[in-house]
């Protein structure tokens, strides 16, 4: 079986995540999804999306749509929905203490039953699941990045409870959970990965895992994928700069101090190994989504999704 252009995605993210100006905060970038005034540039935007060569968009219906209005919005400009992504933290990174089956527990995964109803109304089966990585206090972000750093085995199987659950509320609805790795949550390491895909049944946790971020901790992304081929659901991919990686392992290094360098780029400009990728799903027989996600571009975002599509054409058959 071959990879094919109908399943590769674009996230949006080139738009809407944005590094603060000069004078701005700089401990978080400017997130334009959180802004209500950006509903009216997300026609205009995705069509640039459709306009750059995707028939495909990684789906994020905003919190001031409903998931109808979402999908006429696609129909307009002729998008297809791709798998979308929600993030589940542990309460107490968020100053809540609440006891597990209590109702304030029940609420804490309402977005995950959200992201359940989007997807199935808009005809797809599968959701990348990670851990929040924003919340405060979290030194992996402010302090230290991309290493495991301030491990603590008992939160991690706590993030495996959440999960856990996530996934439950998920495979209820008919929808299949995929672990979502993230650099500055607490699944971030090549063994946090392999602890939490080995605490939860394959028959509710598949693997949806990030390659960009993979390497960006210095793991063999390639040996990650091979140990883990039966349980693989959906990809992001993007690419880095691999010597800013390792530099930012080697010396303690915020995620935003890295993210705001010219980091993160579009597939074939950096330094993973796409090749040996695509030769590797395909010799697994990989069926899932490819979803292209350049955390912050390296261009202007038309010109980074144009060319990411360039580079699908050039590694993708039709």
């Amino acid at each position: 079986m071959t990879l094919t252009r109908s399943q590769v995605a674009l996230n949006a993210i080139q738009w809407i995540n944005l590094k603060q100006p000069e004078d701005g905060p700089k401990d978080e970038p400017i997130w334009l999804y959180n802004d209500p005034a950006w509903r009216s540039e997300q026609p205009k935007v995705h069509q640039q999306i459709r306009t750059a060569g995707f028939e495909n968009v990684m789906i994020e219906v905003l919190a001031t749509q409903t998931v109808q209005s979402y999908k006429r919005m696609l129909d307009s400009v002729g998008l297809n929905p791709a798998p979308g992504f929600v993030d589940i933290g542990l309460p107490e990174d968020f100053g809540q203490r609440i006891k597990r089956g209590s109702a304030d527990w029940v609420h804490w995964f309402d977005k995950v039953r959200r992201r359940a109803e989007e997807t199935n109304f808009l005809g797809l089966d599968t959701v990348f699941v990670s851990p929040a990585m924003i919340y405060p206090g979290n030194r992996r972000l402010t302090e230290q990045t991309a290493v495991g750093a301030h491990f603590d085995q008992n939160r991690l199987d706590q993030q495996v409870e959440v999960i856990t659950e996530a996934a439950q509320v998920l495979h209820a609805e008919g929808v299949k959970a995929g672990l979502h790795n993230h650099v500055g949550s607490l699944v971030e390491t090549e063994h946090e990965i392999d602890y939490v895909l080995a605490n939860v049944d394959s028959s509710l946790l598949g693997a949806s895992l990030d390659i960009g971020h993979l390497a960006w901790t210095g793991a063999d992304f390639r040996a990650v994928l091979r140990r883990h081929k039966d349980r693989l659901l959906d990809l992001h991919v993007k690419d880095i700069d691999q010597t800013i990686a390792d530099a930012s392992r080697a010396k303690p290094t915020s995620y935003y101090e890295v993210a705001d360098q010219r980091f993160f780029l579009e597939p074939g400009l950096g330094d993973i190994d796409f090749d040996g990728l695509i030769d590797d799903l395909n010799e697994y027989g990989f069926t899932g989504w490819i979803i292209i996600e350049v955390d912050r571009a390296s261009m202007e975002p038309f010109e980074s999704a144009a060319f990411s599509w360039r580079w699908v054409q050039a590694h993708f058959p039709a």
